[in-house]
């Protein structure tokens, strides 16, 4: 069972009645609009008090709207109305109090009139929007104050109206550049990225106001004059044809406070040193916001200097692209960043040439970090003419990190064996090792050479003797170089290490070029291929040689010696001795001696130890020829077994 409730009017309302008979009938004088029947919540039986004729019609009006409009305060107003069972407030006093109401609003009105003279409202007054706050605060019945537009106007107003005028300026904007023939879109893009002109049109536009010309013009006006005025449009179409994009030109104008004629002086000037293409917007707006302030002159000062010290005039256009920093700089610093080049033993050729190989080592760095750069180099042994031609030959080293790249690196070639005059071997021969990721880069490639079989204590002997290893395509260059080896050379597995510890410059010879073709001579002669893999373990170099040079020192050995086949297979190395300065010579003194040796005595020799030898061979042959050899054979095999190696 429910407790009773509190005894109060319910907001349900019947909607629809049903019609009484003699509405049904048409003879009763009820009104044909249905009845509204407050129910009561607390009890069955519905309490209805009569209303007057004039209050019921008013209430078949107000019922009539609620049920029109759905308005939450009409039906709270008739609620109200309807549960004052105390008082009943008449039609006439209703419409005395609303009379009243009236003319106090009216009063109030003229108060809020005589306040102060009547501005123009425009979007981002600051006084449309504190006249409306003064005139909803009279009709809330707050105490009006006479004096408020003396007083200080809030932040926050300030701000909202600074942001409207913000907006109403960003769109004068965009019909001047539509009137440019400028797409919709790209008119949108731009003019977000040139907020701070935004503002400088605003600021100007206003200032214009005070000019006699402009004193009774609205707003709008004053703005769309003012752009005009500028040539902002005009400029921003000639960047877009010399290939500038929306966010470059966007950052130019911003940059340019106002002064766009700037922009075009320096493009202009630029053009003028063989900056071309994109390159033009890259110049503009990696040169800094400074550059737009400087002149012409002091920029002719900057490139005259440069030229004075070899950095040649049709080379300017491509550095100053590459490093636009470098006319952000004062001549002073250009003179001592010239000076700490100059300064290890280079020339003004040399600095040109690195200037125009790498601008940046010019404008990036600071001057104290280049001398920590190079005072870390130097630790290696490097004098300052080392480092003067280091630095000449490849410039990129001054754009690595000390910490990030070379610490790590030097760190990784202690780990290998590799000793400071082997880091210095490295550093002069192939610097670009140091420029190189470690991790991505040198730990793969020497991870390949143990796989392939290298030893461990030969690897940092191997990377010092042919740093140019580490910079080569493990997948490109590398791998194929030793399948080469392992399936077309002959070489087997377990000797594919060591070839490749005892000439590690065989991976940076070409397969098509070099190491095919002599094969292919090599399989020519005779030669099978598991000889040939013998021939190449012993004497890697041999897949070097330029066959031009083999084929002269083959046809000698095979037509002038009269040697078989089997004594090269046997001493490859044969073919790395010159054939006019050691093989000729030395064969023609055993033909005049009537002696013999095997290719191997015959060459590998000093000169003076080929002359003891030969001594010793005649005179062996001459007791042999004396028969006094055969007594002392049987005093010393040793000797004989001497004799014998000699024939």
């Amino acid at each position: 069972m429910l407790a009773p409730q509190p005894h109060h009017i319910s907001a349900t309302f019947h909607r629809r009645s049903p019609p009484s008979a003699a509405t049904l009938h048409g003879t009763g004088t009820t009104s044909s609009r249905p009845h509204v029947y407050p129910i009561s919540s607390s009890s069955p039986h519905h309490h209805h008090h009569p209303l007057p004729d004039d209050e019921n019609d008013a209430a078949s009006t107000t019922e009539k709207n609620l049920l029109r409009t759905h308005n939450a305060n009409s039906a709270a107003l008739l609620r109200r109305h309807l549960s004052t069972d105390d008082h009943q407030i008449s039609h006439s006093e209703i419409q005395e109090k609303h009379s009243q109401l009236l003319k106090q609003d009216q009063q109030k009105l003229l108060e809020i009139s005589l306040l102060s003279k009547r501005t123009p409202q425009f979007p981002g007054s600051i006084y449309a929007n504190s006249s409306l706050q003064l005139v909803q605060s009279v009709f809330n019945g707050e105490k009006s104050n006479v004096n408020y537009y003396e007083d200080e106007v809030d932040d926050e107003m300030l701000v909202k109206a600074l942001e409207i005028r913000r907006k109403v300026t960003a769109e004068i904007f965009k019909e001047c550049m539509k009137r440019g023939k400028f797409g919709i879109t790209y008119c949108e893009n731009l003019v977000s990225k040139v907020p701070e002109f935004i503002d400088y049109v605003m600021i100007k536009a206003v200032a214009m106001k005070k000019l006699p010309e402009f004193a009774q013009s609205p707003y709008n006006v004053r703005a769309k004059e003012f752009i005009d005025e500028s040539g902002v449009v005009q400029l921003i179409r000639w960047l877009k044809h010399n290939a500038l994009s929306y966010p470059q030109i966007g950052k130019l104008i911003s940059a340019s406070r106002g002064n766009v004629d700037s922009i075009r002086r320096l493009a202009e000037w630029l053009k003028s040193i063989h900056v071309k293409g994109r390159f033009i917007g890259v110049a503009l707006t990696r040169a800094g916001e400074n550059v737009l302030e400087r002149s012409v002159e002091e920029l002719d000062e900057i490139i005259e200097y440069l030229e004075a010290n070899g950095v040649r005039s049709d080379w300017l256009g491509y550095v100053v692209s590459r490093c636009p920093e470098i006319l952000s700089f004062t001549m002073d610093e250009v003179k001592s960043r010239t000076d700490f080049y100059l300064s290890m033993g280079m020339d003004k050729n040399d600095f040109g040439t690195m200037l125009f190989d790498c601008p940046k080592v010019f404008g990036y760095l600071s001057m104290e970090e280049m001398n920590q750069k190079v005072a870390y180099l130097k630790e290696f042994g490097l004098d300052n003419e080392d480092m003067g031609r280091l630095l000449a030959f490849k410039p990129q080293l001054m754009a690595c990190s000390i910490e990030d790249r070379w610490r790590p690196l030097v760190k990784y070639f202690y780990y290998l064996g590799i000793s400071k005059d082997g880091m210095r071997r490295i550093l002069t021969m192939k610097p670009m090792v140091f420029c190189v990721d470690l991790e991505n880069t040198i730990v793969p490639k020497v991870q390949f050479l143990r796989d392939i079989g290298v030893a461990e204590d030969a690897i940092g002997s191997v990377l010092a003797r042919f740093p140019s290893l580490l910079t080569y395509s493990l997948y490109k260059k590398i791998r194929p170089v030793v399948i080469f080896l392992l399936t077309r050379a002959g070489v087997s597995q377990q000797d594919v290490g060591k070839v490749i510890a005892l000439q590690p410059e065989l991976l940076g010879c070409s397969i098509a070029n070099k190491l095919d073709h002599n094969v292919k001579y090599f399989l020519s002669l005779g030669i099978t291929l598991p000889q040939l893999g013998e021939m190449v373990s012993d004497f890697p170099m041999l897949l070097r040689y330029n066959i031009d040079v083999l084929r002269p020192k083959y046809r000698y050995l095979r037509r002038m010696m009269i040697r078989p086949l089997e004594d090269l297979i046997e001493f490859p190395r044969f073919l790395s001795y010159s054939l006019e300065g050691r093989i000729i010579p030395r064969h023609k003194i055993m033909v005049e001696n009537r002696i013999n040796f095997k290719l191997r005595y015959m060459l590998a020799s000093t000169d003076e130890e080929f002359d003891i030898r030969v001594e010793d061979a005649i005179e062996r042959r001459r007791r042999f020829e004396s028969g006094v050899i055969h007594e002392e054979l049987s005093d010393s095999q040793d000797d004989h077994t001497e004799t014998m190696s000699g024939f």
